[in-house]
């Protein structure tokens, strides 16, 4: 049985390296951008390019993130001495579906335009403008890197439930954790659970094989490594007195997160919007099958429609792949249903 190596180790720093650096730099744009903003009128700011631009910078980040996640997990499999073992026509994660929308499945504009409302609500209840203008770019920060992480962790768990010889991932958690994350510190998690996380959480999955079952830790230790100053800010003084005296560490600490819904299926599932306009790659490709199952043509341009051609009305929401994850537990399915909502190719 293979082990867990320095070798391993230094693929699983190179990764979390890569990670932080894409969340750093759209941090740092972020700021920059959010500087050029006009605090007498945010929303003409925000329409004069700046919301457009802030947009972009997130979606590169996006990018950035997602794209190293593929190569991170079959790294991983070589150093444990196996080969990658893909389905037919599933063996590359499109790391672009992962960039330009929300992790949640809400549009880019949408989300960051939050942090301006918020910045205007501020100033009108009597915040001083800088005091406003400082909450303002903490809230669009946050968002940013939450949505940077998020991309990269969502491309990396395709990646290991597409690669079959991957058997699960182990919880990284980086030395800044907070108390919520510090209790999954090193837990094994099957390869098609999600990965549980918060707003602006920075902790990822390192593969594990049959090879290397993967190396447990225990969350206290974690929590020992940690100062006395250091304990009572990340579990309160309340929970760290109550764990130093004994309490469980997992009572102590109530991690959860909320997602946004939609009907569809007959049940409630989480959905994105992204690549369901008529441009879009999900929308293509479901008038594609559309067209091959009925053998219909539909509409492709007004000149179509004009010589009665029917349009295509896009009836099928695209799942986020957190969604799949939850939807079902059988690998060949999963695989399936990540490449017909666009995240294999």
């Amino acid at each position: 049985m293979a082990v867990q190596t320095q070798a391993h180790q230094g693929v699983v720093d190179a990764y979390g390296r890569a990670q932080q650096r894409a969340v750093i730099q759209t941090t740092v744009t972020i700021e920059r951008l959010w500087k050029e903003f006009a605090a007498s009128d945010l929303s003409r700011s925000w329409l004069g390019g700046l919301g457009a631009a802030m947009v972009r910078a997130v979606a590169a980040g996006q990018l950035v993130a997602a794209s190293t996640g593929q190569k991170y997990v079959e790294a991983m499999v070589r150093m444990d001495g196996l080969s990658s073992d893909y389905m037919e026509q599933a063996s590359r994660v499109d790391a672009r579906s992962f960039s330009g929308a929300a992790s949640d499945g809400r549009a880019l504009d949408s989300l960051l335009y939050l942090p301006v409302i918020r910045t205007k609500t501020l100033i009108g209840g009597g915040l001083t403008l800088q005091e406003a203008m400082t909450s303002g770019l903490f809230q669009m920060q946050r968002i940013a890197a939450s949505e940077v992480a998020d991309a990269g962790r969502g491309a990396a768990s395709v990646a290991m439930i597409a690669n079959r010889s991957v058997t699960g991932y182990v919880r990284t958690v980086r030395s800044g954790a907070c108390a919520r994350c510090a209790i999954l510190a090193g837990r094994w998690y099957r390869w098609n659970a999600d990965f549980e996380r918060h707003r602006r959480c920075q902790c990822f999955g390192t593969p594990a094989t049959e090879a290397r079952p993967g190396r447990h830790l225990n969350p206290m230790s974690f929590f020992k490594g940690l100062s006395r100053t250091e304990q009572d800010r990340r579990f309160t003084i309340g929970g760290a007195t109550a764990i130093r005296n004994g309490a469980d560490i997992y009572k102590v600490v109530n991690a959860g997160r909320s997602v946004q819904t939609l009907d569809a299926y007959g049940q409630k599932v989480v959905a994105t919007l992204e690549g369901t306009t008529r441009r879009g790659a999900f929308y293509q490709q479901m008038l594609r099958e559309a067209e091959q199952r009925t053998g219909q043509r539909f509409a492709r341009t007004g000149a179509d429609v004009e010589q009665g051609l029917p349009r295509f009305h896009l009836r099928t929401p695209r799942l986020t792949p957190g969604e799949v994850l939850r939807l079902s537990d059988d690998r060949d399915e999963l695989v399936r249903l990540l490449k017909r909502f666009g995240y294999l190719g």
